[in-house]
C-alpha cells in the first residue's frame, strides 16, 4: 500500500507499464506462433520470405523498446530461420 501521493502516482505508472507490456509481449509471442503454423502447413518460398520479415521485424522492434533482451530476439529470429530453411530445403 503506497503511503505517500508520489508513491500512488508511481503504481499507477507501473501498473499501466506493466499492462502494455503484457499485451505487447503477447502479441510478438502470437507473431512468432504463427509464423511456426504456417511453416508447418508448407506455404510458398515468397509467403514464408514475406512473412519472416514481419516476424523479424516485430522481434528487432521488441529489442529496441527492451520489451525483450537483444540476445533473445537474435536467438529466435536465427531458429525461426533455421525452421525455414529445413522447410524448403529438407
Amino acid at each position: 500500500m503506497p503511503n505517500s501521493a508520489s508513491a500512488e502516482k508511481s503504481l499507477r505508472k507501473s501498473n499501466v507499464r506493466r499492462e502494455r507490456n503484457r499485451q505487447q509481449r503477447s502479441t510478438l509471442r502470437t507473431t512468432v506462433k504463427r509464423f511456426r503454423a504456417l511453416l508447418a502447413t508448407k506455404p510458398t518460398q515468397e509467403t514464408a520470405d514475406g512473412q519472416f520479415s514481419l516476424v523479424t521485424k516485430a522481434l528487432d522492434q521488441a529489442a529496441a523498446k527492451k520489451l525483450i533482451h537483444k540476445n533473445t530476439a537474435a536467438r529466435t529470429k536465427s531458429r525461426l530461420a533455421a525452421l525455414k530453411k529445413k522447410t524448403f530445403v529438407g
